[in-house]
């Protein structure tokens, strides 16, 4: 159980309520924003000082019906009640496994547009030929620019035009993973955005949780022109996987430009 993390979180999520959030009158006049440690255990249904001990990282593993009860006071999303339940039974992570030979065919058949695999620490691990039209060859690159998170955060990336929002999501979606701070190829890469990028402290700090399911990406390319392509992310299952496909809207200039691609 990560006591000091989940703590954390539990803090994170109080800040951002008020009291007629979850029903409760304002009262007096608060030093700081946010819900108090006694209204969330008002509304959770637990002592204030079994809240408190959670919060400060003492407290012992909360049940299910606890966890569930904190969802509930804290208004926390699907993905977040999700988090914080690997938090407090956090479950093995499994060894690497390559990519099933299912999901490379899927990758070969998918002709007309870019899509590519990418394992739980944000490694490309896999890609077809329309994603090489579109970025260039990754098998030609060094290993550490194959990882999707270090590109967001190269400040000198002028190429995606929506770099920042981009990165922002993408952190979201690295916590929600729960893998962190279990898997070490995770830990690693946040331990070095942590000390490298200016922008990543910020945005891990915010602990932010959702788990990505589509994202628009706006670049230029030299050949197709300005894209806005959407990314769809479908998890592999059974595996730390996951298949990234961009598509076009028909019939606009996006979509044409992935045809000049297919036939450059």
């Amino acid at each position: 159980m990560d006591k000091v993390e989940l703590g954390a979180f539990l803090r994170s999520r109080r800040a951002r309520l008020q009291a007629a959030d979850v029903g409760l009158a304002p009262g007096p006049r608060r030093q700081t924003p946010g819900l108090r440690r006694a209204e969330v255990a008002l509304v959770a249904g637990i002592s204030i000082d079994y809240y408190v001990r959670l919060e400060q990282g003492r407290g012992p593993q909360p049940s299910e019906q606890v966890l569930a009860a904190l969802g509930h006071a804290l208004r926390l999303s699907g993905d977040e009640h999700a988090y914080l339940r690997r938090l407090a039974r956090p479950a093995p992570v499994p060894p690497p496994r390559p990519v099933p030979d299912n999901v490379l065919r899927l990758l070969e058949r998918l002709g007309d547009v870019p899509a590519m695999v990418i394992d739980a620490g944000y490694d490309m691990v896999a890609w077809n030929r329309m994603l090489v039209a579109l970025i260039g060859d990754p098998a030609g690159w060094p290993a550490r620019r194959r990882n999707r998170l270090r590109r967001l955060f190269d400040t000198g990336d002028t190429i995606t035009g929506n770099r920042l929002e981009l990165a922002r999501l993408c952190v979201a979606d690295l916590r929600a993973s729960g893998r962190y701070p279990a898997d070490p190829a995770v830990r690693s890469l946040v331990d070095e955005l942590l000390g490298e990028s200016p922008e990543f402290p910020r945005l891990w700090a915010e602990r932010e949780v959702v788990v990505q399911r589509t994202l628009t990406k706006r670049t230029v390319h030299p050949v197709a022109g300005p894209l806005e392509l959407d990314c769809e992310i479908l998890a592999v299952p059974g595996r730390e996987h996951r298949l990234l496909v961009y598509t076009a809207a028909p019939g606009t200039p996006s979509a044409e430009g992935l045809k000049r691609l297919l036939t450059a």
